[in-house]
């Protein structure tokens, strides 16, 4: 007895068995996190070196040539990449992609740590990190009229950022622009002349306040307890109270020496909005997790945070969540239609609602269960998977169409319904199965791709594979035996369709001209062949966003304040097209756009600006032509 055989005569448990997976496919679907792409972590990691005052020469020589050498000695390196401005040395590590980037990064840390009394004594902890492809989700500007640079500054430190990372999801959370809190201590040098000691012994002394090392553990009342050294100071008024010891023995407070004030260090960045300094911050998420749910996450939190201060306020800036509401919801249009359509094409064929309804439930039984295999798998509902989705629509009612109709046809002879579903079941059940795994078969390897584009596509290939075998599932247990319960028998045999003839003599004509018909397929064969050089080709294709990056770049040396100024000039050059909305600038810091190479710390020389041009149905040019009218 064949599958469908057994379906038509014990229908309940083919019926739980779609039930328990349209079930686990709902849950699926509705935890499932939506992006715009799939979650892919590329091997690359980076390693930057901070030594306030070196020149790029002496990092180079310094710092660079060694750490260079050390990572080029790592496993599965492809490429390695340095930057060396004033006194910050970047270096990029780029692996196989086939490396896991746990190891890399653990083999980046071994590397540098072999070297790290090569380097300059002088230089702050190197810092390595991974590179995070997916770059920022959103940037917003804190509008706060009342509050100075230092206050917006030390705000957005400390309440914004707490508030985001408890968001769900939330990775991490970067300030562009304002200032960094600072206690200076400017020394008098009269007074380290009456006293005795030199600046440097004053900088030593200070140097082993901010320390805190391990003691150990001391078992103390009978229970284990870890003991800490803690040399540092809460602020301000404490650091002023601290006793310098004199060359004498005798033992004076730092007030006494120098002028001790809690103040801000001089800007390295800066942030504009239309011109006027803001405070921004981006926030990027962690894999896995939703956008539409963490962009949610993140408006709840600024709402809470602006009832709690009225007065300030927060301008979205920048977001790359924009685009994935429109991939989302046109994938998911597209869906729709496309279901739609096959169950048009499958009506005008078979002419029987009945039939038609059979057939078509192939569609949601094939795609719901699929959604429990991609959330196991731990995908995401992304531009890729949507596609996949997508192309094999008219796929998966193919294997439903091909049984229903043979069921229909022998109903047309007068079989009765149970009869008729399993005879014609039991006719073309190896073509289905064999139909069913030549297509999961072209599907499958897409999974297993190399390069950048398999990362990509891998969540296509398996996405696309299990739908096709879920069809194949629905048409061997459920098709039959809806069949055969929801049918009725045929009575007398209903003439051919207008558009059946219409397709049977042009059947006809082509057998009757066979060698015509297969040179005028030839020919349209490589007539499109001939059209392959004139496709544009590209990874991603080109979308208006709304937005566009303008980057500048000033030559070394250049002070944070000239930057500022030219980014204005080129601003106010822009200012006068209409299309523009807003403009947010950029300067001294890493704008977080996804861009692999933008890693380690800004430079004051330069510059991006983003253009807000507003929604396409805001405006009448394209984002393309706009881009090009502002190069110009």
């Amino acid at each position: 007895m064949n599958i469908s055989a057994w379906a038509i005569k014990r229908p309940l448990p083919a019926l739980l068995i779609f039930f328990v997976l349209c079930v686990a496919g709902l849950w699926g679907f509705y935890q499932l996190p939506v992006a715009r792409f799939p979650d892919i972590a590329f091997p690359m990691t980076t390693v930057t070196v901070t030594q306030p005052g070196a020149s790029p020469s002496q990092l180079e020589a310094e710092v660079t040539r060694k750490v260079e050498d050390s990572v080029a000695t790592v496993n599965n390196v492809k490429r390695v990449i340095s930057s060396v401005s004033e006194g910050v040395s970047t270096t990029t590590i780029e692996f196989q992609l086939e490396a896991d980037l746990a190891t890399a990064l653990d083999d980046t840390r071994d590397a540098v740590t072999r070297i790290r009394t090569d380097l300059p004594q002088d230089i702050q902890e190197p810092v390595i990190s991974k590179v995070d492809i997916g770059g920022s989700l959103m940037t917003y500007a804190l509008v706060a009229p009342h509050m100075t640079p230092d206050e917006a500054s030390w705000f957005v430190d400390r309440d914004v950022s707490r508030a985001m990372y408890g968001v769900p999801g939330v990775a991490r959370v970067t300030r562009v622009g304002g200032v960094q809190r600072q206690v200076r201590v400017d020394l008098d040098p009269n007074a380290l002349i009456a006293m005795g000691i030199t600046a440097g012994d004053v900088s030593q002394q200070l140097a082993r306040i901010q320390v805190e090392r391990a003691g150990g553990k001391a078992e103390i009342e009978g229970a284990q307890q870890t003991i800490r050294t803690l040399g540092t100071v809460g602020n301000a008024q404490a650091l002023r109270d601290y006793s310098i010891a004199l060359p004498d023995g005798r033992a004076v407070r730092l007030s006494t020496l120098a002028t001790v004030t809690d103040a801000a260090a001089d800007p390295t960045e800066a942030a504009l909005l239309d011109g006027g300094e803001v405070v921004a911050f981006s926030m990027s998420r962690t894999r896995g997790s939703s956008e539409v749910k963490v962009e949610a996450g993140v408006h709840a939190a600024l709402d809470t945070i602006k009832a709690a201060h009225p007065g300030i306020d927060f301008r979205l800036v920048t977001t790359a969540i924009d685009e994935t509401h429109r991939s989302y919801d046109s994938s998911m249009t597209m869906l729709y239609e496309g279901a739609l359509l096959a169950l048009l094409v499958v009506w005008l064929f078979l002419r029987d609602w009945r039939a038609t309804w059979v057939a078509a439930l192939a569609l949601p039984l094939s795609i719901i269960p699929t959604f429990a295999v991609m959330y196991f798998f731990g995908f995401t509902l992304n531009m890729i998977t949507l596609l996949a989705l997508s192309v094999v629509v008219g796929i998966l009612v193919d294997d439903a169409i091909v049984e229903i109709e043979n069921i229909v046809r022998h109903l047309r002879m007068g079989k009765p319904p149970l009869e008729a579903a399993r005879e014609a079941a039991g006719e073309i059940g190896n073509a289905v199965i064999a139909t069913s795994l030549t297509l999961a078969a072209v599907f499958v390897p897409v999974a297993f791709m190399p390069g950048i584009a398999g990362k990509f596509f891998r969540e296509f290939g398996w996405t696309a594979a299990t739908a096709v075998l879920f069809s194949l599932l629905v048409a061997r247990l459920l098709t039959p035996m809806m069949a055969a319960y929801l049918l009725k028998p045929h009575g007398e045999e209903k003439p051919d369709s207008k558009l059946m003839v219409w397709y049977l003599g042009w059947v006809d004509a082509a057998l009757r001209h066979r060698g015509r018909t297969l040179w005028l397929a030839t020919g349209l064969f490589v007539a499109s062949l001939a059209l392959v050089p004139f496709i544009p080709a590209t990874f991603i294709p080109q979308s208006d966003l709304g937005r566009s990056n303008l980057s500048l770049e000033l030559p070394p040396g250049t002070r944070l304040q000239d930057t500022v100024a030219v980014a204005e000039q080129a601003r106010a050059l822009l200012k006068d097209m209409p299309e523009l909305k807003q403009v947010y600038t950029a300067v001294g810091s890493v704008l977080d756009l996804g861009d692999p190479s933008a890693t380690g710390v800004g430079e004051a020389r330069k510059a991006t600006l983003v253009l807000d041009w507003g929604t396409t149905d805001t405006r009448d040019r394209d984002q393309r032509v706009l881009e090009r009218d502002a190069r110009a």
